[in-house]
């Protein structure tokens, strides 16, 4: 079976390790884990083929800009032949405290827009999705200048840590199955 793994970010320097590129940062560490070598898909984006469980599994970090993820999610999708509920996206989350992380069978966009693109290209709310917290936004802040903004030097290391346990509740999704997955996850 193929499955692909999309993290959910922003390309270039200026938004390297922001909220919003959470989703980057969740596959980085499980591209990291499993050996990923990446290279260039269809200048749409990042990707990279790993096994994992005896399973084809694509990496993608699409470099279309957040709004915009789906165009780069749909085009490996659709030529690999990997239907929607075998995409599993990964994203920031706002409603979420720094560092928890959320795995889910489906559901609505949230008011992400990247998932919104995801869903409207593939057609579908049927598509696992691995939610990393960055909240909760102080109430000074617009929820723009949040996302894009950095993680603090208390929250980095929430960040990192959930990144790694990312890496293993995606392991464990790939081997034992997404209700395995989602009580390890979402304890």
């Amino acid at each position: 079976m193929q499955y692909l793994l999309a993290g959910l970010g922003n390309p270039g320097s200026q938004y390297a390790r922001t909220r919003h590129n959470a989703g980057f940062r969740l596959v980085d560490a499980a591209a990291k884990k499993w050996g990923a070598e990446w290279k260039s898909w269809k200048d749409l984006g990042e990707y990279a083929k790993v096994n994992v469980g005896g399973h084809d599994v694509f990496l993608l970090k699409p470099t279309t800009y957040m709004n915009e993820s789906g165009r780069a999610v749909s085009s490996l999708a659709r030529f690999y032949k990997i239907p929607p509920q075998n995409c599993i996206i990964c994203f920031d989350e706002v409603s979420l405290e720094t560092g928890k992380l959320r795995f889910r069978k489906n559901g609505s966009a949230g008011g992400q827009k990247g998932m919104k693109s995801v869903i409207e290209q593939l057609g579908t709310q049927d598509i696992p999705r691995l939610r990393l917290g960055i909240g909760p936004k102080p109430e000074k802040f617009d929820l723009v200048s949040f996302v894009l903004g950095k993680f603090s030097s208390e929250q980095d290391p929430l960040v990192e840590q959930a990144a790694a346990r990312a890496a293993d509740v995606l392991e464990i999704y790939f081997t034992q199955g997404a209700d395995r997955a989602m009580n390890v996850c979402n304890q």
